[in-house]
């Protein structure tokens, strides 16, 4: 459903703006991806080439259609620009127009929102087994946020209370079944982010969609590991899988399609 605001243009347009939204957004995320593990800062210094070095010019740094038509490498080195960017691209476009299409209740600008930030979440555990405190922190403020305003505008203050309790649950959940694990194996058995991680999801999805959000990612691990046992990949008791992408893939989808809690 296109947001009201958006509603007297004509279709294309709107599908449009918010897929080159989505893409400039998404080509942020990628280069966060790469600078966040190593320390940099992601607000300030250049866009540079990560094998030459070389600051990219403009035209080198049209999302999506850079990279395809540099068939994905360094005009200057040749060094390949690897498909992680070309995936925040086009994941983020992809993000823009579904929340346009598919968001209820002129949500669109808050799925969008939601979706950018738990896809970087995402490809960070994804590739580095990492969930940045302070990324996830910004996703539970946002969604205090957003909980306050829809509070204001449905003159409703227990979605508040709703999110809280979401908040808590997400979090707590986790946390008992890590401490459980810790107890019954003596060793750690989930990263230390993912509490907190689904903690900020409860804030957006509310305590049903805590539930919902773990019975997914349960699921979509498990295809996961079915996956790697099909194509012979060795799986043990140290195999490590990212629950935290798994989360936030089922996260987004949830508040696409239900809407918070």
């Amino acid at each position: 459903m296109l947001e009201p605001a958006f509603s007297s243009l004509p279709a294309g347009v709107p599908l449009v703006g918010s897929a080159i939204l989505g893409a400039i957004f998404g080509s942020f995320l990628g280069a966060a991806l790469e600078r966040l593990p190593s320390g940099r800062s992601i607000v300030s210094g250049r866009s540079a080439c990560e094998g030459c070095g070389k600051a990219l010019t403009v035209v080198e740094l049209v999302p999506v259609l850079s990279w395809l038509v540099q068939a994905g490498r360094c005009r200057t080195c040749g060094s390949r620009i690897g498909g992680w960017q070309l995936a925040c691209e086009l994941g983020g476009a992809g993000i823009g127009v579904a929340s346009l299409l598919l968001a209820r209740d002129g949500l669109a600008l808050a799925a969008m929102l939601l979706g950018w930030q738990l896809l970087l979440l995402a490809l960070l555990d994804l590739r580095h087994l990492w969930l940045p405190r302070l990324l996830v922190g910004w996703l539970a403020a946002s969604g205090l946020l957003v909980a306050v305003a829809r509070a204001r505008v449905t003159d409703d203050a227990g979605v508040i209370g709703t999110a809280l309790a979401g908040g808590v649950l997400g979090y707590a959940m986790l946390w008992l079944i890590a401490r459980f694990y810790l107890k019954a194996r003596g060793r750690e058995g989930m990263g230390s982010g993912d509490p907190p991680l689904l903690g900020a999801i409860g804030l957006w999805l509310g305590p049903l969609g805590v539930v919902e959000t773990m019975l997914g990612a349960s699921i979509i691990g498990i295809a996961a590991a079915i996956v790697m046992l099909v194509s012979k990949r060795k799986i043990d008791a140290d195999t490590a899988l990212p629950l935290g992408t798994c989360l936030a893939a089922t996260a987004w989808l949830l508040f696409l399609l239900q809407g918070p809690g």
